[in-house]
């Protein structure tokens, strides 16, 4: 089996969480020979008619997708075999749900319904991430994957992070993106008393390393996080979490589980998104 992974970006232009989920499903694919011949990446803005008509026979796995052309989304609909691996609420004109009542859209603000509809799948990164599309989209093939992939060295690092002795404070994401709100963790700190340190934006192990240096990590963040890899990874690091409502991963059955424990989890949950993906694209 032949796969086309189609997305915005991929980590080497951008290293957000959706790209690192990206690439490392990539690698995975590459190393699992029962699943595939080869897989290429394109990026969505780089994709197409021809493109597609000339390789409609394959197995496609579209991500972000912002760029694809509307002409692009109709031939897949219409005569590929395609997955939608979704990181956040395109179906949405705004793509944030957190603007409506319960996260339930007008009809007006859906937008590309049939393009979800006729995917074999759309995978979503929790069950909170997935009842939400589920409220605005009434499909059944909305499936929730319950989690994101982190490389094994990354994992690694984590055992090392969740080991560290730490101090009692709190650690701030100094996040230039406005809806993650720092100034609302700050303010919460603030009035409880509680010492804190924020961690402006640098490399991403550097800025593990620095979180971890203390053991709670503090998160409001103003829209619905499909899972949050931060809030997973500050888990996995030992430490303590205080977050609302709107973080998709706290939850998970295994959000309860911390250190070592839930780096386990998600070293086996590697292969089982694998397979979950892989056998929608059979």
């Amino acid at each position: 089996m032949k796969i086309v992974f189609i997305a915005d970006f991929f980590v080497d232009e951008v290293p957000g969480g959706g790209e690192l989920n990206n690439e490392e499903l990539i690698n995975l694919f590459n190393g699992t020979k029962n699943y595939y011949n080869e897989i290429a990446k394109i990026k969505s803005s780089d994709v197409s008619l021809n493109l597609l008509k000339e390789n409609s026979n394959l197995s496609f796995i579209v991500s972000n997708f912002v760029n694809l052309s509307p002409d692009c989304k109709d031939f897949l609909e219409r005569e590929c075999h395609y997955v939608i691996y979704e990181h956040d609420h395109k179906y949405l004109i705004n793509r944030n749900p957190a603007r409506f009542k319960d996260f339930l859209a007008p009809k007006e603000a859906i937008v590309n319904y049939d393009f979800y509809k006729n995917a074999k799948a759309v995978f979503c990164q929790s069950d909170f991430h997935s009842g939400i599309v589920k409220k605005n989209l009434n499909l059944d093939n909305i499936v929730s994957l319950g989690g994101n992939l982190w490389d094994t060295t990354s994992l690694e690092k984590m055992i090392d992070f969740a080991k560290k002795d730490k101090r009692e404070a709190c650690s701030i994401m100094n996040s230039p993106i406005s809806h993650k709100n720092p100034i609302g963790a700050v303010n919460y700190c603030k009035k409880q008393n509680l010492d804190f340190e924020l961690i402006n934006p640098c490399t991403y192990y550097e800025f593990l390393d620095k979180i971890s240096n203390n053991d709670t990590f503090v998160f409001f963040p103003q829209t619905p996080e499909t899972l949050s890899r931060v809030v997973v990874e500050a888990r996995m690091m030992n430490m303590k979490v205080i977050t609302n409502s709107l973080v998709g991963a706290s939850g998970e059955g295994w959000f309860k589980l911390k250190g070592e424990p839930l780096i386990s989890f998600f070293q086996n949950k590697r292969k089982e998104i694998l397979r979950t993906v892989g056998d929608y694209l059979k």
